[in-house]
């Protein structure tokens, strides 16, 4: 019996560590993956915005399309935040808004992205934008890169 226990455990570490080396070498923006990084900035903004600001944060997607993750920004003094949908360099309408906690901004529990929202993700066609008083427009915005 215990030769048995044995093999049991060694086969589900192999099959753990498969899985592990799976998760590490897919795309980021594959549903189930690892975070997708984002940088924000002024420059990014259509049309850029000079500002000492900055942000940076991550965001995980399941399976079902269901989207987590936040943005801290430094030296920007945000009212609110969102998730846009549109390619780099224009303007897109907003997706997903953003919970501000602070200089926090993240996404609220339950949400989902539709199937077109995450064929946009594949080709990087999703942006976050941190709107202020002096932009309206948006102070700092960062490309969702897969």
């Amino acid at each position: 019996m215990q030769v048995i226990s044995k093999v049991l455990i060694a086969l589900a570490i192999t099959a753990l560590t498969g899985c592990q080396t799976y998760r590490d070498t897919v795309p980021a923006w594959m549903p189930g993956s690892g975070a997708i990084s984002v940088k924000l900035s002024g420059a990014e903004e259509v049309p850029p915005v000079s500002t000492p600001g900055s942000g940076s944060g991550s965001f995980r997607v399941a399976e079902d399309g269901t989207i987590t993750g936040s943005v801290t920004t430094k030296d920007v003094q945000g009212t609110m935040a969102h998730i846009h949908r549109a390619p780099k360099g224009q303007n897109g309408p907003i997706i997903v808004p953003l919970d501000k906690n602070g200089d926090t901004y993240s996404v609220p529990a339950g949400r989902k992205l539709t199937k077109e929202q995450l064929e946009d993700l594949k080709k990087g066609n999703l942006y976050v934008n941190v709107h202020t008083n002096a932009n309206k427009g948006g102070e700092v915005r960062g490309q969702i890169q897969p």
